[in-house]
């Protein structure tokens, strides 16, 4: 499959999975609803000027805010059927459809964790995809002091984030990449090195 088509079937079970909480669900994003989810995931691809806000204080974190309940006051349902029609061209395709996954499927995990589901089995496709996108891994880990190596259950390996001393993660390549993204207590995965290394890697900001 391609990064399209697991984008397809990551939003089309994401959007399901939404409908089937309601809008007043916890997530896993501090503060956020599922409703707050949606807002964010229609804003994210469908107003690009909210997206500083997203990493920045201030003034743009106040006009992301504003797009966001913009986005709410047009209903649950509608945000719903805005993600059930697909994301825009570049999103869609090629890396931006790599990149769409990730968001995707962590904020999928985000409502289903957070609501008492346990992680989904593994799908081959979307570790495939993931292993990928571990490339892109060391943005998430740019504050932490140590080395982050990443190593799957079948004996894959990649350098995530060059340091000394290092931490190894081991686990599934999506899980590697939800405890990055800064899930560290949701994700099923298994930290080891120097106690040190271990402690300042669970110390760290990590995500965005």
């Amino acid at each position: 499959m391609t990064a399209a088509e697991v984008l397809r079937a990551e939003r089309a079970a994401l959007c399901d999975t939404l409908e089937e909480q309601g809008p007043d669900a916890p997530t896993l994003c501090e503060g956020w609803t599922t409703a707050d989810l949606a807002a964010h995931l229609v804003a994210r691809e469908r107003r690009p000027d909210a997206g500083p806000g997203l990493i920045v204080g201030g003034a743009f974190a106040r006009h992301t805010e504003r797009v966001m309940n913009d986005q709410k006051a047009k209903g649950y349902d509608w945000m719903i059927a805005r993600l059930r029609s697909g994301p825009p061209f570049p999103m869609n395709v090629g890396p931006g459809a790599l990149v769409n996954v990730n968001e995707n499927w962590i904020h999928h995990e985000d409502v289903r964790r957070a609501n008492g589901h346990d992680p989904r089995p593994l799908d081959p496709e979307v570790d495939a995809t993931f292993w990928k996108l571990l490339r892109m891994a060391g943005f998430g880990l740019r504050k932490v002091p140590v080395g982050v190596e990443a190593v799957t259950p079948d004996g894959r390996h990649r350098v995530l984030h060059k340091g000394t001393p290092s931490v190894t993660i081991a686990g599934d390549a999506p899980e590697i990449a939800f405890y990055c993204s800064g899930r560290r207590d949701a994700a099923v995965v298994e930290l080891t090195g120097p106690d040190d290394a271990v402690a300042a890697l669970r110390r760290s900001s990590l995500g965005i």
